[in-house]
């Protein structure tokens, strides 16, 4: 399973940025769950959002209103739309994926700067 994230940028507070998550080299189906991590400089990599193949989501608190997942299984994309961005926003985005045929293993994608000025 191979990820290409991107989307990332410069924007001011309160600004919008949509990142995107390509996956390939495998049925997009099978993919049991998308996440998006973020890493800070200095700081662990946190979970920001998931969506299942079933659509389920779940966010992180502090994204929570401000971001959403979707998954568009004909383009085998999941985006992160973020919206009302903060500077403590700033991170390098990174997503993961699960595979239903290889539950314990993550596959990762390269990262995406996202970068949010006060």
């Amino acid at each position: 399973v191979q990820l290409m994230a991107s989307g990332g940028g410069l924007v001011q507070a309160g600004g919008s940025l949509r990142l995107s998550c390509i996956a390939s080299g495998t049925a997009f189906f099978s993919i049991r769950v998308i996440n998006w991590y973020r890493q800070a400089p200095g700081k662990q990599r946190d979970l920001v959002a998931s969506i299942t193949r079933n659509l389920m989501t779940d966010y992180a608190d502090s994204v929570k209103g401000r971001f959403t997942i979707s998954r568009d299984n004909a383009k085998n994309t999941v985006y992160l739309q973020m919206n009302s961005l903060k500077p403590e926003d700033t991170a390098v985005y990174y997503c993961n994926a699960r595979v239903i045929s290889n539950p314990g293993y993550d596959y990762w994608g390269q990262g995406t700067q996202v970068t949010v000025s006060s």
